[in-house]
C-alpha cells in the first residue's frame, strides 16, 4: 500500500509539473506574439511621439503625445500643408510640409510664397518675423521644403544647418494628438491651394 501511494503522490507531483510548464510556455509564447505584433505596428502601421520645445505652437505643444502613421506615405507623397515628423543626425523632429518637389520658396516681407503665391496661414498666431529673403529657391526631387508653426522660434528648412528634408528621414504623418485628453483631436493639415 505504501509503494502505491508513494507512485500516485509522485504521479501528481509530475502532473502538476508538466501543467505549470505548459503554462509557462503559454505566457512565453503570447508574450513573444505580442511583441512581434507590437514591433509590426510600431516599424509599419504607426508610433507615438512626443513634442518637444515650442517650434509648433499654438497647434501643437510641448509634451503633447501624437499618433504618427506611416502607412499613407507608402501610397502618395508628403503633400503641403501635412505635419511630418522625420529624423535628423540627433532627433527626431515635428514640422509642416510647406513646399512639394518642384515648388519654388520664398521668404519676404514677414511671408512664405509657394510658387509666386503668398500664403495664408491662418493657424499661426504670430506673424513671421523675416529680417531678410529667402530663396527663391526650387525644391529638388525627394527633399521637401518644411517650417515649424511657431515661426519665430522654429528650427527649419530656414536654417542652412537643417535644410531641407530628405524624404527618406520622413518617419510618417502626424495623425491624432491623443495627450492631453483636453486637447484630443485630429492633426488638421491646411491645403493653401485647395489641394
Amino acid at each position: 500500500m505504501k509503494g502505491s501511494s508513494f507512485t500516485r503522490g509522485r504521479g501528481t507531483h509530475e502532473v502538476a509539473q508538466r501543467a505549470l510548464g505548459h503554462e509557462i510556455l503559454d505566457w512565453l509564447r503570447t508574450i513573444v506574439i505580442g511583441g512581434a505584433c507590437a514591433a509590426f505596428v510600431i516599424l509599419f502601421i504607426a508610433q507615438s511621439y512626443v513634442v518637444e520645445g515650442s517650434s509648433m505652437d499654438p497647434n501643437m505643444r510641448d509634451r503633447d503625445r501624437l499618433l504618427v502613421e506611416k502607412v499613407s506615405y507608402r501610397l502618395h507623397e508628403p503633400r503641403r500643408g501635412d505635419v511630418v515628423v522625420f529624423r535628423t543626425e540627433s532627433e527626431a523632429l515635428i514640422k509642416r510640409v510647406i513646399a512639394v518637389p518642384g515648388d519654388t520658396v520664398l521668404i519676404k516681407d514677414h511671408g512664405v510664397y509657394v510658387n509666386g503665391i503668398r500664403l495664408e496661414e491662418d493657424y499661426l498666431n504670430d506673424r513671421m518675423i523675416a529680417y531678410r529673403q529667402i530663396g527663391p529657391l526650387t525644391v529638388p526631387e525627394d527633399q521637401y521644403y518644411v517650417l515649424g508653426d511657431n515661426r519665430n522660434v522654429s528650427w527649419d528648412s530656414r536654417d542652412p544647418t537643417l535644410g531641407l528634408v530628405k524624404a527618406e528621414t520622413i518617419v510618417g504623418r502626424a495623425l491624432v494628438r491623443y495627450w492631453p485628453l483636453t486637447r484630443v483631436g485630429i492633426i488638421q493639415a491646411f491645403r493653401p491651394y485647395g489641394e
